[in-house]
């Protein structure tokens, strides 16, 4: 059985509909009045939209009029389009004066002037000039007068009858023109509130999420938008109005307000009650090595305890990990547990494991949000395995942090048993075989030769090469590279390059760059009009990764977040025509898989990682920039694809 569709709104006639109308019975010109008065909708002023538009709104007048029992008004309304369109006025006949300039009859008696002027308009009356215009004329005039007025008449009454304020859950189809709201619905943004939330959350370019619209259509809507927030109760926040690279930190700080909600933990407002200070498990004060006084605090003190971060960042990204679990514990415990942390018991700990494993919606929100944005939330979804171990693991390394330094007495995560994991060998599950990888190459020789493509192959290589992380690669520049000389094993001259990295927790290194990638920027360098030698001064703050846009004589870093979203198109498009297994591995797969690339044929093949050579080991660990051996090793017992 075929469900019946779902019924679409009406779209909902409004103050600019009838001040569109007035304007063309007045005979105003059919695009400029759509300009001024219908724009905002999202279309432009094309002449096809504009007649559709007129169509709809007369039939809509119309019926408003039958259903008020008043089918004079219905029929005067549904009078020809051509009544209200920019037709010129009927243009008056000239006076006698004029009509006898224009014929040569200057010299001819008034009497004979009048009897040519009758001959020439028949229906004018007498001749003006000779006792006033012509009564026809007048007549025909004073008909046109009088239906515009009857007209404007009409509007008035329909308007106070039918015109209402928009309200936040009216669905866009009521308020936005009908092919722009088809595609805003699409994306989801199927009512009002919605739409100004979605825009809230993302700020100026709200409208690259949804196919269709573009930067002119998207403005139109948020002209739409402002002019009516005072009847609907929903703002749009200053940020919408500029690119995110433009706003200054107290901007986008303001966009979401301290509160005790589901907020990031530097805008979590702590109840006095729940802070901490008189926690249930709080250590003697006088034997607390802290200066901690409430929960919030002592998390601080146990982040600023981590890996500092690099010059000119707020955290690294070891540190950002760690304050995601603190700041989800600590968000539970207020809102669902109503528990200050220092309060927490095992029991308590149990339960927040469970919580992970099975969040409400309304604690998940869309992945990479940003933490200014409104639609930030802590989680995205139900944790795996792996991250919910994570999130136990670092939540007890805080605890014992907390109780070492007398800040609390005991830790309540240390009677939860750590979630199960599958054994598999670390780094396998998120590589690429030799054969997907061999794939990934054919595709960047054949795509083609434009910048972006250039771009992309350099970044990729660069990446498999170097076995950088994402944000290293993208901070890159000229002067981070040294030229090396040396004497290989035959004696012979040998060069090469050495990339000089600060990496997470400021740890420096120098990891090692096939010559080739350096003779390939020091083309790219050429080819856009700068110096092909890539260590020369004037390319030092040159990014690795530049975007070689034409005729810019500062090229931009290429951004990590660019960087990521092409590698992941890249890899889309190798995955087409492969099978099943093939391609969900390479769909997948993402640039920190080619970290994991570049450890696996470095490594493997060379037996049991126990036995490789220590200095082997040294220098791999040394390019991905691992602190423990460990976390190395594991590549090498990555699965290998001969095939």
């Amino acid at each position: 059985m075929t469900r019946p569709k779902a019924k679409t709104p009406p779209r909902q006639l409004h103050r600019g509909h009838f001040a569109f109308m007035r304007a063309l019975a007045q005979g105003l010109d059919e695009r400029a009045s759509w300009d001024r008065y219908l724009r905002m909708e999202g279309e432009g002023a094309d002449l096809r939209t504009i007649r559709k538009t007129i169509a709809w709104i007369r039939d809509a007048f119309a019926a408003a009029a039958r259903r008020e029992n008043r089918p004079g008004t219905a029929k005067l309304i549904l009078l020809d389009p051509g009544r209200f369109s920019a037709a010129p006025e009927a243009k008056a006949p000239p006076s006698l004066a004029e009509f006898a300039a224009a014929q040569g009859l200057e010299d001819f008696s008034e009497a004979e002037q009048i009897e040519a002027y009758e001959a020439a308009y028949p229906g004018a009356g007498r001749a003006p000039g000779a006792g006033g215009r012509g009564q026809g004329g007048r007549a025909q005039l004073s008909r046109r007068a009088r239906l515009i007025g009857h007209q404007l008449d009409a509007l008035r009454w329909l308007q106070d009858l039918v015109v209402r304020d928009p309200r936040p859950t009216d669905r866009v189809s009521a308020w936005i023109h009908p092919a722009l709201a088809a595609r805003l619905e699409r994306a989801g943004l199927s009512t009002l509130d919605v739409l100004v939330h979605h825009i809230n959350g993302i700020g100026a370019r709200w409208w690259v999420r949804v196919p269709g619209v573009g930067a002119l259509k998207a403005a139109r809507v948020v002209d739409w938008l402002r002019a009516n927030e005072d009847v609907l109760g929903l703002r749009l926040g200053a940020h919408v109005a500029q690119p995110r690279a433009l706003l200054a930190p107290a901007t986008l700080a303001a966009v979401v307000p301290a509160a005790t909600a589901l907020v990031p933990l530097e805008k979590l407002m702590l109840p006095r009650d729940l802070d901490g200070r008189a926690g249930r498990f709080r250590g003697a004060p006088e034997r607390c090595l802290l200066m901690a006084g409430n929960d919030r605090e002592a998390i601080d003190a146990w982040l600023a305890s981590k890996c500092a971060a690099a010059p000119g960042k707020d955290l690294s990204a070891t540190q950002r990990a760690y304050r995601k679990e603190a700041e989800r514990l600590l968000l539970w415990a207020i809102l669902e547990r109503k528990k200050a942390l220092s309060s927490l018991t095992a029991e308590d700990a149990t339960a927040f494991k469970e919580f992970l494993g099975d969040p409400p919606a309304s604690w998940c929100g869309p992945r990479h949000t940003q933490r200014w944005s409104p639609m930030w939330r802590p989680l995205e979804g139900a944790l795996s395995p792996a991250a919910l171990r994570q999130s136990v693991v670092i939540l007890r390394g805080l605890f014992a942090f907390l109780v070492a330094q007398g800040y609390v007495v005991e830790n309540p995560f240390a009677a939860v048993a750590d979630p199960p994991m599958r054994t598999r060998p670390g780094g396998s599950s998120r590589t690429l075989s030799l054969s997907q990888w061999g794939r990934l190459e054919a595709l960047l020789q054949e795509q083609g030769g434009g910048e972006t493509q250039r771009r992309t192959r350099r970044a990729v290589r660069w990446l498999n090469a170097t076995g950088l992380r994402l944000a290293e690669i993208a901070r890159a520049r000229c002067e981070d590279l040294e030229p090396i000389h040396a004497r290989g094993a035959e004696g012979a001259p040998a060069s090469g390059w050495l990339l000089h990295v600060v990496g997470e927790g400021g740890r420096a290194r120098q990891v090692p760059v096939p010559t080739e990638l350096v003779t390939e920027l020091g083309v790219e360098l050429a080819r856009h009009g700068f110096n092909p030698q890539v260590i020369a001064d004037e390319n030092r703050s040159m990014a690795i990764l530049a975007r070689f846009e034409d005729g810019s004589q500062s090229p931009q870093p290429w951004s990590a977040s660019g960087i990521y979203q092409a590698t992941k198109a890249l890899m889309a498009r190798a995955a087409q025509g492969l099978e099943a297994g093939d391609a969900m591995q390479l769909r997948a797969a993402s640039t920190h898989w080619l970290r994991h690339v570049h450890g696996v044929p470095a490594l493997q093949g060379r037996g049991d990682p126990d036995q490789l050579p220590p200095i082997l080991m040294r220098v791999e660990q040394n390019n991905l920039g691992h602190a423990p051996v460990g976390a190395t090793s594991a590549y090498s017992a990555a699965e290998r694809d001969d095939g």
